[in-house]
């Protein structure tokens, strides 16, 4: 009797075999994790450039304050350093050195940056303001006056796991972003 030998307790028939097979196991696990340890990955990798930006944007916010508060830049005074909103534009983007960008004239496409600088009455008048800014506003007090220098930037969000399973809200209602926010509440210097 001349017939293919086979061992006891090994599986019969296609489907049998099919499920005790054990040659491509690895790939198949590979092929379920990937995706769940690429998108961690990416998302930590996401993290770290967001916090990046965020530090580029609070430099350059601290940056410009400093120079509202020293005099370098006024507004209104009939002074050289006198400078409009268009001008503090162009010169809070020219701070971006890297990751953020910004161009002078928004109009053409959604703007990204909104920066708010104005005066206050005092240091306390400062907690009204704290929102995120949705519009441009340059109005600088004189020498020793208070004043507040926002910006905002919206960071765009590629890995948004929440968005995916709708946990914050319908989509109709979420943001493109992220916002960065960079404060400074201080008073002016009594410059010359």
């Amino acid at each position: 009797m001349m017939g293919t030998s086979r061992r006891h307790g090994e599986p019969t028939g296609r489907l049998g075999r099919f499920f005790a097979a054990r040659e491509g196991a690895s790939a198949l696990e590979f092929a379920i994790l990937a995706p769940v340890f690429f998108g961690i990955v990416f998302a930590i990798i996401e993290t770290f450039v967001a916090y990046a930006a965020e530090q580029v944007l609070l430099n350059a916010n601290d940056a410009m304050a400093r120079r509202i508060r020293m005099g370098e830049i006024t507004f209104d005074m009939g002074r050289p350093t006198d400078v409009d909103e268009k001008e503090f534009r162009a010169l809070f983007c020219a701070e971006f050195v890297v990751l953020l960008s910004c161009s002078d004239d928004d109009s053409t496409v959604a703007p990204r940056l909104h920066i708010d600088v104005r005066s206050l009455a005092n240091f306390g008048g400062s907690a009204d303001v704290l929102a995120c800014p949705d519009s441009n506003t340059f109005t600088p007090g004189g020498k020793q006056t208070t004043n507040i220098v926002r910006s905002c930037y919206r960071w765009p969000i590629i890995v948004d796991y929440l968005r995916l399973v709708s946990l914050h809200g319908s989509s109709d209602n979420t943001i493109d972003g992220q916002n960065l926010v960079a404060t400074a509440v201080f008073r002016n210097e009594d410059y010359p």
